[in-house]
């Protein structure tokens, strides 16, 4: 297990019990007592969690964790979402996506599939996508501009909004933090959750992507109602219960 997976695990964790005892995580986690305490000391110094004599405690309800430390969570999920995802787009196509771990996948799926000819365009609010396919030829990649969040690399506020709102996009991929049936998409932070809405109205389609674990709960801020969503591209973990939900509400469910 690397240090990012044993961070995810001890916050998820905290996240059920509220509070964790050293001997608890080692044991839960299968490693040594000295490792925990460093791993509680370097949580707390990102302010991720509450040192206590022994132990700690979750410092909120709900983590925004940075996007290198999710990148181990469901990967095998993300991969299979991120080719059925991008076995939706047409060659030629304008594509736009927001920032997350499964719209990254997405991204680098797109670039492997992309006709040499055609290509496509991306326009994205994410740096870290942008950088990784600058490099491909048969991608044109336009960014937003804007101030970045380090737990996302995602550009926010009026300048990416006044580039989203010039441009049209066929076909946009949104990664979410958590999506219901009733409430709609959801994202941890209000800015993001801002220009991710204006993403979305600029698309002829909307492609949510998001693995079961975040289907069924809502976070913080509302991006979307559902009813501007038309597709929801998941994994099998999703049951047949709840994928009728979005189906009863006019969302497509494709289970990868």
């Amino acid at each position: 297990m690397s240090r990012y997976e044993r961070w995810n695990a001890i916050l998820e964790l905290l996240a059920r019990e509220g509070r964790l005892s050293v001997e608890r995580a080692a044991e839960a986690l299968d490693v040594s007592a000295a490792t925990i305490r460093r791993d509680f000391d370097q949580l707390a110094q990102q302010q991720m969690l509450m040192r206590t004599r022994g132990g700690a405690v979750a410092q909120s309800v709900s983590y925004d964790l940075p996007l290198r430390y999710k990148t181990a969570r469901h990967a095998d999920e993300k991969q299979r979402i991120a080719e059925a995802a991008a076995a939706l787009v047409a060659p030629g196509a304008i594509v736009g996506m927001n920032g997350g771990t499964t719209t990254s996948e997405v991204a680098r799926a797109l670039a492997v599939r992309a006709d040499p000819e055609a290509g496509f365009t991306i326009v994205t609010n994410a740096l870290n996508i942008a950088a990784e396919l600058t490099v491909r030829q048969n991608v044109k990649i336009v960014v937003t501009g804007g101030v970045a969040r380090p737990q996302s690399y995602e550009l926010i506020g009026p300048l990416a909004s006044e580039v989203l709102e010039r441009v049209t996009l066929d076909i946009a991929f949104l990664g979410v933090d958590a999506i219901d049936a009733d409430g709609g998409a959801w994202a941890h932070h209000e800015g993001e959750a801002s220009v991710n809405h204006l993403l979305i109205r600029r698309a002829a389609e909307v492609v949510v992507v998001a693995d079961a674990s975040k289907i069924g709960r809502r976070a913080f801020a509302r991006i979307c109602t559902l009813d501007a969503v038309g597709t929801l591209v998941t994994d099998e973990g999703l049951s047949d219960e709840a994928a009728a939900r979005f189906t009863d509400a006019g969302v497509k469910v494709v289970r990868a």
